[in-house]
């Protein structure tokens, strides 16, 4: 029985219950100091109607790539043939059973569809304990995994000290000291002498282990002993338990420890190596340490696992580990253990990590390679050898999306090499993804040899100097020479240079930056789109955030505004799983967009109340859009003066911005205010050729001169399919001039587009304007038409209708987005209704766009 825990077991009755019931999924973070129950919280979630499923953290292994992952999934590891292929290669990578390692996110997302599927039997109960010495990669993938928990079944427990898991936005549950009256119930069960009571309960400090534990030791509990913790106290007891123990259960239980995994026939063989076997243990079960059960081992308690291993002097620990690695039946299993066994230094160690290592990233195991790396270097005895395997490593966790711990090992590298480029472009890629685009620039450009990131940095933080110097030192650049004219303004032979660069094969991700710059649309959609899909394969996900973000700044100008809403959603996900919190704030001023668009402004505050004062960025770019649609014109001329003028007035919006400024200055009156930019804008569109952008020329120069020929010019020039919303504008300005100059029949078709593109596009406030127009025309009001179907639509479920409409198995979309198969279906069960269909068959006919 559990006493004074009665709110905590009714908190996770009801996830496991709603799991039992088919509600869904929950998760539920446990904190707490040893000893104060979470392990007893755990246990009595179990119940023999679910699965359960249990992993236990060890401080030994907590820098041991997978270790813990090992303990969850080893069990099933018969079921691994259900997965898809990529997912069931991550987890075989993970246990040893293949000669690679898997990604983080890959293995989180096999773990998730494990997880599924073993729900679709039974409701699935997850218990860890102590995660807070889960290792990275396990705990990675536990918290990939338990972030998209939605409909399967599954209720996962993480139990941690108040120290561990911290920042992972679960759910989570404090456990207190227990009050007097439990703590005294407690100790009346386990039959104590009331006269013993009180005082083990003072000594134990409402620490529930400690009360059981100071308990059955009551006459040996010295009084007023608390110069130790009262986790640190129970330790000591378990110690002392393992004492009275024969020496050959000692050494088994050490042996167990260390083998991580309770897997026994890889510890009866490391046993049978140093003289001892399966009957030594049986001291240790009646003592009720651990518990056997056919081919597996689990101790009573983490804390008794800490104990057996710290319990013995650091000559037993090191042959337990050279007698597992001995015995081991995989290479990179024998490694692990080799790596734990070592003293110092080893060469030979090291190169064998190095080697698995480069099997792990061969398969597209970015993260568990990172880890070895990092081993590896720490048993490197040269140090300029073990800087160039930091770097290594530092490099390998950039592309998994783990800046801190990047910028750590090349700053390490650099300590132990200063002045090496590799470390500082580690460490601007570093201070980039934080959000310092100034400080990324600077540290490149202080290098002896120039880096064509510079410029990129330089560009998006407006520093200028650092393009200038870039250019001299890299005159066959492309990017960098586009990127350095286009900031001196010179378009006419900058743009040019990037309208090459975009369309020629190499270096997508240089070619996509060239083609946001010169708006050319459709091509910087295809680069996004195909680079997306490749990083979605080889499980480069923290790369992932910044393509979707500028995938989603195409798609917003295009005018697909529910795509970008998904390709955003998704991106702040991913963001917030690779810790990279800044990226997740640029993404809301990218979204302020959509917001500036419908005229939302109290969703545009909250989207970016994170951005920095006006520079230029996305975020002012929204604010004025906004502005200027809801009619405050002198407040959004100044604010686009400022973009025009700023350090930035060459970065991807604040062109189009000029264009605004146009308009604003038009509508107060005061058209000469705007004849610079306007003029700027021209040349940048004439140079840049693309007809979006010469038809917003044309309109600009229609209000400079109060002429309708440049409207009739703008409305050729605008495609049919690409930025509808300029296009609208474009439409509404030429039906306002006709009926200003009393064409009003003339001027109803401009309006009535301009009007259904906008209501389209949700945006309210210029779609007022157009029907306000319309009326003055003596038009009859417009109903406002029906919402298109894709704005009924959720993010997840527009992409997950999408890809279903295609043909797409639910299985194939899960692992595409990251979802496990039954989230899946929970999104299409949900989109039927809306969309008026019943099943998968009849998406294909409805017009979802692509």
């Amino acid at each position: 029985m559990l006493y004074g825990r009665d709110d905590e077991r009714r908190r996770v009755a009801e996830l496991v219950d709603a799991a039992r019931r088919g509600d869904g999924s929950g998760v539920l973070v446990l904190r707490g100091e040893a000893g104060i129950g979470k392990t007893a919280l755990l246990e009595a979630a179990a119940a023999p109607d679910l699965r359960v499923l249990r992993v236990t953290g060890f401080e030994a292994e907590s820098g041991i790539a997978f270790a813990g992952l090992n303990q969850l999934v080893w069990p099933l590891r018969d079921r691994l043939e259900r997965l898809p292929a990529p997912q069931a290669g991550a987890l075989r990578g993970a246990l040893g059973l293949e000669r690679a390692g898997p990604d983080r996110f890959t293995t989180g997302l096999a773990l998730l569809t494990l997880l599924a599927d073993l729900a679709e039997e039974s409701p699935v109960l997850l218990l860890a304990d102590d995660a807070q010495w889960l290792d990275t990669a396990s705990a990675g993938a536990l918290m990939f995994a338990a972030r998209r928990l939605g409909a399967e079944r599954v209720v996962m427990l993480l139990a941690t000290r108040d120290d561990g898991l911290t920042g992972t936005g679960l759910p989570e549950l404090a456990l207190p000291r227990l009050p007097l009256d439990a703590a005294r119930a407690l100790l009346a069960e386990q039959g104590l002498a009331p006269a013993l009571r009180d005082r083990v309960i003072a000594e134990s400090d409402g620490n529930p282990l400690a009360l059981l534990e100071f308990a059955a030791a009551a006459p040996c509990v010295p009084r007023g002993a608390k110069p130790l913790a009262v986790t640190e106290r129970v330790l000591a007891s378990f110690k002392a338990q393992i004492d009275a123990l024969p020496e050959a259960t000692r050494l088994m239980l050490l042996l167990a420890a260390a083998e991580g995994r309770g897997y026994m026939p890889s510890l009866l063989r490391a046993a049978e190596t140093m003289g001892v076997g399966l009957a030594d243990l049986e001291p240790a079960e009646r003592a009720r340490l651990v518990d056997v059960d056919g081919s597996s081992l689990s101790f009573r308690h983490p804390l008794i696992r800490n104990a057996a291993y710290a319990h013995a002097v650091s000559t037993q620990r090191i042959a337990a580990h050279q007698a597992l690695a001995d015995s081991a039946d995989d290479a990179d299993c024998g490694v692990r253990h080799r790596a734990a066994a070592a003293t110092g230094p080893d060469e030979d160690v090291a190169a064998d990590l190095v080697s698995t290592a480069e099997r792990a990233r061969s398969r597209g195991g970015h993260t568990t390679a990172a880890s070895l790396l990092l081993s590896a270097a720490e048993l490197t005895p040269a140090p300029a050898a073990r800087a160039q395997r930091l770097l290594s490593a530092a490099e390998t966790l950039l592309d998994t999306g783990s800046i801190d711990e990047a910028d750590k090992a090349a700053l390490n590298a650099d300590l132990l090499a200063p002045g090496g480029t590799r470390a500082t472009r580690v460490r601007a890629a570093a201070e980039f993804e934080r959000g310092d685009a100034a400080a990324a620039a600077r540290m490149l450009a202080a290098l002896p040899t120039a880096h064509p990131d510079a410029a990129t940095y330089g560009w998006i933080a407006g520093e200028t100097a650092v393009i200038r110097r870039t250019a001299e030192l890299l005159p066959d650049d492309l990017a960098v020479q586009g990127m350095a004219l286009i900031a001196a303004g010179d378009h006419a032979a900058g743009l040019p240079l990037l309208r090459r660069l975009a369309t020629e094969p190499g270096d997508r991700a240089r070619a996509l930056h060239a083609a946001l710059i010169v708006g050319a649309d459709e091509t910087a959609l295809d680069l996004a789109t195909a680079q997306i899909e490749h990083d979605r394969r080889h499980g480069l996900i923290g790369a992932l955030p910044t393509l979707l973000q500028s995938l989603a700044q195409v798609q917003i100008a295009t005018g697909r505004h529910a795509d970008a809403a998904a390709a955003i959603a998704e991106a702040r996900t991913l963001a917030r799983d690779t810790c990279l919190d800044r990226r997740a704030r640029r993404l809301g001023a990218v979204e302020a967009r959509i917001a500036a668009v419908e005229g939302d402004a109290d969703r545009l505050h909250a989207l970016t109340a994170g951005a920095p004062a006006p520079g230029g960025g996305f975020a002012d770019h929204a604010r004025a859009l906004l502005l200027l649609g809801t009619g405050d014109h002198a407040a959004a001329a100044a604010l686009l003066e400022e973009i025009a003028d700023g350090p930035r007035r060459h970065a991807l919006g604040a062109f189009p911005a000029s264009a605004d400024l146009v308009e604003a200055a038009v509508r107060l009156g005061d058209p000469g205010r705007a004849r610079p930019a306007a003029a700027r804008f021209a040349a940048w569109a004439e140079a840049g050729g693309q007809p979006w952008a010469l038809a917003i020329a044309a309109r600009n120069a229609a209000l400079l001169a109060d002429d309708e020929a440049p409207f009739v010019r703008a409305a050729g020039l605008h495609p049919a399919t690409s930025r509808p919303f300029e296009r609208a504008r474009t439409e509404l300005l030429h039906g306002e001039w006709l009926r200003r100059h009393r064409r009003r029949a003339d001027a109803r078709d401009p309006l009535r587009s301009a009007l259904k593109t906008f209501a389209s596009l949700r945006a309210a406030p210029w779609a007022e304007r157009a029907r306000a127009e319309l009326r003055a025309t003596g038009a009859p009001d417009a109903a406002p038409p029906a919402p298109g179907l894709l704005n009924q639509l959720t993010p997840q479920e527009l992409q997950v209708v999408r890809l279903a409409a295609e043909g797409t198995s639910s299985r194939e979309i899960a692992a595409r987005l990251f979802l496990s198969p039954r989230t899946v279906e929970y999104h299409l069960y949900k989109a039927y209704p809306k969309l008026g269909v019943a099943s998968r068959r009849e998406l294909a006919r409805l017009p979802l766009g692509s």
